[in-house]
């Protein structure tokens, strides 16, 4: 009976074994088809994933259906603001490389799907408050730009908004701004309106701004993911278009948030400010868009719309802002209808960006000193203000005694902090 027993049991094993086989490879099969579906899911265009840390979100750039970029993006939840982190940038292949690479003919990163553009309920009231606010007795209206986070807007910020209200008591200004336009943003604000200076932040409404303007298609294009942000932190290029839009539909007065006021600007009418000229003929060689003064629906204000709508290259620096408001003016200056006013650099621009680090320190010996007296004198004469060019001067210290501690010190407010700006 034994035999009998082992050549069964030998029988029962080769009849298993084919069963056991087909289960396993069924298993196998759901498993792959499983790890497939998840791949798939995760190559999705602006994917978001928040595992690492609740607030800090990771994007993908999906350039082709088999092209992935990673974006080193920093996303707000809360204001659906978007933060670049500029360090990276070198390292991230631009899209019109990854195109020639892979034979992409169409960019598809969708920009709506950040939010940047889109409009809500706090957006929607953009235009009431803007003219309500105006509307409010102000001697001099003043635009300024805020795309970064509500906790960027720092000491240095600050000084140049106090810096409009100590040349312009009854002056109005307004920040435009989704992230200023917050708790967070009154609160630092504040100081100023307890004193009755008329300070505010309000989120812009980007589908209201470009209606009836020729960068309505631009707008469209960008949100539909037609055309290509580039390489620069879109940020940068949305605050040239929305200074721009702004005193198209409005009027006034728009500053960069690192300019230092030193005198009224009441005087001024339809003025835009060289930054170089040229040392034998004192023609201008280019212009700058941190301050405009224009009137409203002014038509180099809408030339100067319409070049960034048609002209957009988010690849190169400058491109749309003062490279743009230089092409513009030199093709139209002179000509019937425009009526606007260059100011020679000592008007905005009195201190190259090579050379501004030379107005933070403080002077080391007697001729140190001679040398920031005269110059401070000199701004104060024939300057209506200093632009501090932040990109290179952001990390310096005011020291006490140099010529933008003597500055500071003279056109602030609140005066807190004047050495720490």
């Amino acid at each position: 009976m034994l035999p009998a027993k082992i050549f069964s049991c030998r029988l029962v094993n080769q009849a298993k074994s084919p069963i056991a086989s087909i289960i396993f490879f069924a298993v196998l099969m759901v498993f792959m088809l499983a790890d497939t579906m998840i791949w798939n899911i995760s190559l999705e265009p602006a994917a978001f994933t928040d595992k690492e840390d609740p607030h800090i979100l990771k994007v993908v750039r999906k350039t082709s259906s088999n092209v992935v970029v990673p974006l080193p993006l920093t996303v707000s939840r809360r204001n659906k603001i978007i933060k670049v982190d500029e360090e990276h940038w070198s390292s991230v292949p631009s899209s019109s490389s990854v195109r020639k690479e892979h034979g992409v003919g169409k960019f598809r990163r969708k920009v709506a799907e950040y939010g940047i553009f889109e409009s809500d309920d706090l957006t929607k009231k953009f235009h009431g408050r803007v003219l309500g606010y105006f509307n409010n007795g102000c001697e001099v209206h003043f635009f300024m730009t805020w795309i970064s986070p509500v906790e960027s807007f720092g000491r240095r910020e600050t000084m140049a908004v106090e810096s409009v209200f100590k040349s312009h008591p009854n002056g109005c200004l307004m920040i435009l701004s989704r992230t200023m336009d917050s708790v967070r943003g009154y609160q630092i604000l504040k100081p100023l309106i307890d004193r009755g200076f008329k300070v505010t932040a309000v989120a812009p409404d980007f589908p209201f701004l470009v209606k009836n303007t020729p960068a309505e298609a631009w707008f469209n294009d960008m949100k539909s993911g037609k055309k290509d942000p580039g390489g620069i932190p879109l940020a940068q290029n949305l605050s040239n278009l929305i200074r721009l839009l702004a005193l198209h539909k409005y009027g006034g007065v728009y500053l960069d948030t690192d300019f230092i006021v030193l005198k009224s600007f009441k005087g001024l009418k339809n003025t835009i400010g060289a930054q170089s000229v040229d040392g034998t003929s004192k023609n201008w060689t280019r212009l700058n868009n941190a301050v405009l003064v224009f009137d409203m629906n002014h038509p180099l204000v809408f030339k100067f719309i319409e070049e960034f709508a048609l002209t957009f290259d988010g690849n190169k620096w400058g491109h749309n802002g003062p490279y743009m408001v230089s092409r513009v003016v030199g093709r139209v200056e002179g000509r019937a209808g425009y009526n606007f006013s260059i100011l020679p650099p000592m008007a905005f621009y009195p201190v190259d960006w090579i050379k501004i680090g030379s107005l933070f320190k403080v002077p080391k010996d007697r001729a140190g000193s001679r040398w920031v007296e005269a110059k401070v004198q000199q701004l104060k004469e024939r300057a209506y203000g200093v632009h501090l060019w932040n990109k290179q001067s952001s990390k310096l210290r005011v020291e006490e005694g140099s010529v933008m501690g003597r500055l500071m010190a003279e056109h602030c407010v609140l005066c807190k902090n004047v050495y720490t700006s």
